[in-house]
């Protein structure tokens, strides 16, 4: 789904040895590096990609449409499109998402919670009714 499309550049980096308190509101692609205590949350209305790499750790929630962990969420994951789940992942938090790639080592203390199935089917029209 997402691979099909150009993904969006990262503009923004918390960088490691940065601690922030509060939440953030991103538009394209943001990297976190460092800690961060708040929510994080993507434009809804443009593609969007947050990093979060094996030194950053993560308190709150996370909003997203690709969202690829490497390091520590203490949280709730809504991926909008994709979730990606690296082999130092840890997420101790209920996961959202429509797709799910976890690779071997990562760890989830939660529920997992795919989008609901009636989201992804499309419609369908019977050519026989063509009235």
């Amino acid at each position: 789904m997402f691979n099909k499309r150009k993904q969006p550049p990262i503009r923004s980096l918390i960088a490691h040895g940065s601690h922030i308190a509060g939440n953030i509101t991103f538009t394209d692609g943001l990297r976190i590096d460092g800690a961060l205590d708040g929510d994080i949350r993507s434009n809804e209305e443009q593609p969007s990609i947050l990093v979060i790499s094996e030194s950053a750790t993560v308190s709150g929630a996370i909003y997203a449409d690709h969202i690829i962990i490497s390091g520590l969420v203490k949280g709730p994951v809504h991926a909008r499109l994709m979730l990606e789940l690296q082999p130092k992942a840890r997420v101790e938090g209920d996961v959202y998402y429509r797709t799910l790639e976890m690779h071997q080592g990562a760890v989830i203390a939660g529920q997992m919670r795919p989008a609901a199935l009636a989201d992804l089917k499309p419609t369908l029209k019977l050519a026989a009714n063509n009235k």
